[in-house]
């Protein structure tokens, strides 16, 4: 049985959400957790935990008990290189450029450059899609929650 899911992908993708749900879990359990009502900065990483540990073990079950097909693979025949490196470095330049230059450059390159990492994406397309979100993203963050994270800025 064990031989089996070995070669399923659920089983990888169970085991790491499971895995990382309890870490984000014990980590969160370093700061104070606060009330339902006054929430403490521990309490939205603790949540976040459980989720995701619940959600690994689900996956995992689904593993357990559906049989191994014989398209199986633990990655795909073809590989999405561009999708993967867009997808990756869209988080990175977010990191990047809200250091240096603020949220609505981050936020822009991030959806942009990450969207771009769809085959059938246009640059005119990725470049409403990040516009859009953009906006969206800094009415909630800057003017509903009120995050203390500069719409523009030049250097460090």
């Amino acid at each position: 049985m064990f031989g089996t899911l070995v070669k399923k992908r659920d089983f990888y993708a169970g085991g790491l959400m499971t895995l990382l749900g309890a870490a984000i879990t014990l980590d969160s359990m370093a700061y104070s957790l606060g009330t339902l009502t006054h929430m403490g900065p521990g309490m939205f990483p603790l949540m976040l935990g459980l989720t995701l540990t619940l959600v690994g073990v689900l996956i995992l079950g689904t593993a357990v008990v559906t049989p191994l097909s014989n398209d199986e693979n633990i990655l795909p025949k073809n590989r999405e290189w561009r999708g993967w490196g867009c997808i990756l470095a869209g988080p990175i330049f977010f990191i990047i450029l809200g250091e240096y230059f603020g949220l609505v450059p981050a936020t822009y390159s991030c959806v942009f450059v990450s969207a771009l990492g769809d085959r059938t994406a246009t640059l005119k397309g990725s470049a409403v899609l990040a516009a859009g979100v953009t906006f969206f993203g800094v009415l909630l963050f800057s003017y509903v929650l009120k995050i203390p994270f500069p719409m523009f800025r030049l250097g460090h």
